[in-house]
């Protein structure tokens, strides 16, 4: 198992470092184009939340990439922000109506895994997982 840990200032201009990050670390195991692209939006999602409920512009945020030996990739993005009760998160209005919560629909819908650990005041952790199909393989 591989571990990669990276941590960034709560600055939109880092978020490409989570995205080249996580498609180096795919295209190595495997993973299809789609799939590659997919990991990407489901960081920057993850980052952008980060960002958004920040409590404290100067602060950073840390994302862990773990490369497991059956054929996984675990990628888990935690902030220090105000946090929120993820049972809660009802899902978006795609007619346009709610906007609230599209990141983490979004992600949901792109990841094989969606784990949300969260606690008021206290930050927020996204555990995201994404299964290497046998299809896939190089």
């Amino acid at each position: 198992m591989d571990r990669i840990r990276l941590t960034l200032p709560t600055k939109p201009e880092y978020v490409s470092l989570a995205r080249l990050t996580i498609a180096s670390v795919a295209n190595n195991m495997g993973f299809s184009i789609g799939d590659v692209e997919d990991l990407k939006v489901a960081v920057s999602e993850a980052c952008t939340n980060a960002l958004n409920h920040s409590m404290n512009p100067d602060s950073t945020y840390d994302l862990i990439y773990i490369v497991e030996e059956n054929k996984k990739l675990s990628f888990t993005v935690t902030d220090r922000g105000v946090g929120f009760e993820p049972e809660t998160v009802v899902e978006p209005d795609l007619n346009g109506k709610k906007v609230n919560g599209f990141g983490l629909f979004i992600i949901k819908s792109l990841m094989d895994r969606v784990d949300i650990v969260s606690e008021k005041g206290a930050g927020t952790s996204i555990t995201m997982i994404k299964n290497l199909s046998t299809a896939n393989e190089i």
